[in-house]
């Protein structure tokens, strides 16, 4: 213990004694010596980690449950007094549920009452701005409601929650029955020459199963005959999902709320794993020699440019046939446009970039925004908890949603069903993402490594759909080996409406600065019709002024990282200063978001600690910030790792800590104490700040 505390005292020491381009130079922010503080000293009682005795060995594998034992908890879960049937909970009456003795939610009033907890500070989040809560008896707001409003259930989810993109459980039945239909995609794969070798392949496999299995039902279908095909992921995270799902699994969303202008009266909070991915379902082996298919059809597994076709026909029905006459397809100067030119425009965030706190960043000044990340097997296999991060708030003016897949029937199958079913301004297709789960199945930065698939994957997604495609590509997969630049001319005749480049390798992950000279490169190279957007460290109305200086033909830049750790970068760059923002403003942002969150993910019990998670996950970021008036150098670089310091009031010290504890202790302030046994550890880990070398 004492020579821990010796070794902070000396690095502090050492920190104090150091210029100002010392300090610069090794990566650490210059702040000024008169709020220097020796890094506090933490016992192991206070450690994230939990140490295993020595006597017990440790556990290396958790004991994995199947699907019907998760369900089944759920459904005794659910049974319990903490769960009250959410009809009564809106209306307050007992007889107000119709499956009376067979719902799966307690009716008992009084004992829910009796173990619920205690009330929260504040006002309900639905009261002021959008009448009665939708949670009635279930609010942990319930001492703000007036008496009327209890027995008063809502009966419009869209001027409750001002949310689109609901997704319909019709919708879902079919993608879980496999019954969807997709002619403009077929249409696009047939006239790229892409459809045949699909249907082949399709019955190539089929009868690869039937000599397999000497039957026709795949040995992972489940009990109504549909193929099971799932990633560990999703086993992991299928008690996840809605908790106010019905018996077969889905959301609890009338069939009325499928149009692109509306959402679901119910309040759906499966957004909790949102920071899970799963990737594409790889292909089968590829062959090289061509066959016979029972019509008489010439058909093979390999595309031309290597990619491999993957569709499953509906049983009992007949081949989809396109038409082939296209004449009457919009041409690609006929479609949406889309213009990004000096707008601020906010990345897709995994986990942190979720709709509250889009709104947050809309409030202080972003002018485009985009959903997180979705997997195009999870969405066409209708997870209700992927298709949650393509809703959109009203706020939301220009709003789009990303997508990743590995293969081009994928995607298109993908971009028109988003057509169909949500409202959205331009679709983009992720082919940076250094994530090893994304990658290892071929999606994401993988993709840059093969071109010619990338040519496919845009050209069946532009060709299929009318609203505006863009991309976002990492400089290159290998460090030293960029590649984009030899790409860029050709991207626009892809059908491409603009490309964001990130000016990192897949390697590089987010280590080291942001290559902004090859991004400059790229940008040059690009034909006028392609809008390009720079990404990667910009931090300051300093930073975003460079680079459109010193590129006047980029369109814009992207801002990722920096909108995290502070989000009044938007303002900054609109009013062009740098903003001394007082520990009290923060605190009115985070209050902010936390109001969005119960608006959004429900202000019950439930709800209240998935939005404390999420403002968990953002706090993780946001410690990362410096004042302005304890810097010596102005504008703080993204890379520079702070030391540890005093702020100028105590609210400002304890949002400066990195201490999970302190986190927790922030989130208290404005949701209440959490519940007994709660624990946290973020999920995302940056190494540009937990590694000192990678500059």
């Amino acid at each position: 213990m004492d020579g821990g505390d010796n070794d902070s005292r000396q690095g502090s020491t050492l920190v104090i004694h150091q210029t100002t381009e010392q300090l610069i130079a090794r990566c650490i922010a210059p702040v000024k010596k008169d709020f220097l503080r020796p890094p506090p000293v933490r016992t192991s009682s206070q450690n994230d980690d939990i140490p295993i005795p020595n006597d017990k060995p440790p556990v290396l594998a958790k004991e994995k449950k199947s699907k019907r034992q998760l369900k089944r908890e759920r459904r005794q879960d659910q049974k319990s007094t903490r769960n009250l049937c959410p009809e009564i909970s809106k209306s307050g009456d007992v007889n107000s549920c119709r499956y009376k003795d067979k719902c799966r939610f307690s009716h008992d009033i009084e004992a829910f009452k009796a173990q619920k907890l205690a009330d929260l500070e504040g006002e309900c989040p639905f009261l002021k701005s959008e009448g009665p809560c939708p949670y009635g008896l279930s609010c942990r707001f319930l001492n703000t409601h007036e008496e009327s409003t209890v027995s008063i259930p809502s009966s419009n989810g869209l001027k409750i929650r001002s949310e689109v993109n609901g997704f319909s459980k019709d919708v879902q039945k079919l993608l879980w029955k496999n019954n969807m239909t997709f002619p403009k995609a077929d249409a696009k794969l047939k006239s790229l020459g892409l459809f045949k070798m699909l249907q082949g392949q399709s019955k190539s496999k089929v009868n690869d199963m039937e000599n397999k299995d000497g039957g026709d039902k795949c040995d992972q279908s489940e009990d109504n005959g549909s193929c099971a095909v799932t990633s560990d992921l999703e086993n992991k995270d299928d008690d996840d999902k809605c908790h106010q799902s019905d018996d077969d699994g889905s959301c609890g969303v009338p069939p009325e709320s499928g149009s692109k202008l509306e959402c679901s009266e119910e309040v759906i909070k499966d957004d909790d794993n949102n920071g899970e991915l799963e990737s594409d379902v790889l292909c089968p082996q590829k062959r090289r020699k061509t066959a016979e298919s029972g019509d008489g059809v010439s058909v093979t597994d390999q595309n031309v440019d290597g990619s491999c076709i993957r569709s499953e026909p509906e049983a009992g029905t007949e081949a989809i046939t396109p038409e082939t006459d296209l004449s009457l397809k919009l041409h690609s100067r006929e479609k949406k446009l889309i213009d990004f030119r000096e707008k601020l425009y906010l990345a897709p965030l995994t986990t942190v970039g979720n709709l509250p706190f889009r709104r947050v960043c809309k409030v202080l000044g972003a002018d485009v925004t985009c959903g997180e990340m979705a997997m195009c097997t999870n969405l066409l296999q209708g997870q209700a908890s992927e298709w949650a991060l393509l809703r959109r708030h009203s706020s939301e003016d220009l709003f789009g949603v990303q997508i990743c897949g590995s293969y081009p029937d994928t995607v298109a199958r993908t971009v028109e069903l988003i057509e169909k079913e949500c409202t959205v301004d331009f679709i983009d297709i992720n082919m940076g993402c250094p994530i090893d789960i994304v990658v290892n199945k071929g999606a994401g930065s993988a993709l840059l490594t093969k071109p010619m698939r990338m040519k496919s994957v845009v050209e069946v997604a532009s060709g299929t759909v009318d609203i505006p495609i863009t991309i976002k590509v990492r400089t290159a997969y290998f460090e030293g080996k960029n590649r984009i630049d030899s790409l860029i001319a050709d991207i626009s005749s892809w059908g491409a409406s603009a490309v964001t480049i990130h000016g990192r390798s897949r390697q590089q992950r987010y280590s080291k600065l942001a290559d902004w000279d090859y991004v400059y490169q790229c940008t040059k190279k690009a034909p006028n019709n392609l809008q390009v957007v720079g990404n990667g460290d910009v931090f300051s109305f300093v930073d975003w002024n460079i680079h459109k200086t010193q590129c006047p033909e980029l369109a814009t830049c992207m801002i990722a990282r920096g909108a995290l750790i502070k989000p009044w970068i938007f303002t900054e760059i609109k009013e062009q200063r740098h903003w001394d923002i007082s520990s009290g403003e923060r605190l009115n942002i985070l209050k902010d978001f936390v109001h969005f969150g119960l608006q959004h993910w429900g202000s019950d019990t439930k709800g209240v600690e998935t939005t404390r998670r999420f403002l968990l996950e953002w706090l993780s970021y946001t410690c990362r910030y410096i004042p302005v008036g304890l810097l010596d150098v102005v504008p703080q670089r993204i890379n520079w790792r702070p030391p540890s310091y005093y702020g100028r009031d105590d609210l400002e010290t304890l949002m400066a800590s990195d201490s999970a504890a302190d986190w927790v202790r922030l989130s208290e302030m404005v949701l209440g104490k959490v519940p007994d046994g709660f624990t946290f550890a973020p999920k995302h880990k940056s190494n540009a700040y937990d590694r000192a070398e990678n500059g």
